[in-house]
């Protein structure tokens, strides 16, 4: 038996009877699918993974805070704004906005 969407064949000869082969080949194909779509569907969680983790190096940033010249430096967006004590005091709207824009922008690129 082939499946043809994957080109996985499966054959068997057990049995007398050529019913009881076939419905152990589907037994086993069946089997060998699952473990194919498993097997996609753990790659895809650990890609997913991978890329969400990182390497920890500190050329990963995201953020510097330099409290000496007051300034806040968002290393993914390439964005320096200079009002630290603001920003710590919670106004972070204009960074927020940035944020949004630029993962906004991921997602559609993505798509």
């Amino acid at each position: 038996i082939t499946h043809l969407p994957t080109g996985i064949v499966v054959s068997c000869q057990d049995e007398k009877s050529q019913h009881k082969n076939k419905a152990k080949a589907l037994k086993v194909l069946r089997a060998r699918l699952w473990d194919k779509m498993m097997e996609e569907q753990r790659a895809q969680i650990s890609e997913e993974r991978k890329s969400q983790v990182g390497t920890g190096d500190r050329s990963e940033r995201i953020r510097t805070y330099n409290f000496p010249q007051n300034r806040v430096t968002d290393h993914r967006l390439g964005l320096t704004l200079h009002r630290l004590d603001s920003i710590l005091e919670g106004d972070l709207n204009e960074l927020l906005d940035a944020l949004h824009t630029h993962f906004q922008a991921e997602a559609l690129k993505s798509r």
